[in-house]
């Protein structure tokens, strides 16, 4: 009977260590490229909606999907294909976009889910906005010289 017990602690143990390792989730950078993951913007005017795009390379050996796209706040909108599976070589399109409606430099966050939730990439945007001068020009007397006099 302990050897029995002894057999079937060690299963267990045996079966916990396997399913502990075969979960780890894989290194992001080794199954996928993202090409603008970090993207500056520059001087853009206040409310004026902007728009990237981030692409995601699938350099792994097996299928991807592309679960989720969850943004930090309300100013963001990702446009994308959930669950988009993609195969190895093949290249997913997400387009992140931004309404402008923050003051002064901005920095944003966006979390893309792949492969079942399992590996996730945080992106990041950023940038600053202006306001245009009410009137962008100085009055010029020298026009009302220029006009005709019976105007």
């Amino acid at each position: 009977m302990k050897q029995f017990a002894l057999l079937m602690v060690g299963v267990l143990l045996f079966s916990a260590t396997w399913a502990q390792n075969n979960n780890q989730p894989k290194d992001f950078t080794k199954v996928f490229e993202v090409k603008n993951a970090e993207y500056d913007f520059g001087k853009i005017p206040f409310g004026k909606a902007v728009e990237y795009e981030v692409s995601v390379k699938n350099i792994s050996h097996d299928t991807a999907t592309l679960d989720n796209v969850q943004v930090g706040c309300g100013c963001t909108t990702p446009k994308y294909e959930k669950g988009k599976k993609f195969a190895p070589g093949e290249t997913v399109k997400i387009v992140l976009g931004f309404n402008g409606g923050t003051m002064g430099a901005f920095t944003k966050y966006v979390t893309i889910f792949l492969n079942g939730n399992t590996l996730s990439k945080q992106l990041l945007f950023k940038g600053e906005t202006y306001t245009a001068p009410a009137n962008p020009a100085p009055a010029n007397s020298a026009i009302q010289k220029l006009k005709p006099a019976n105007s």
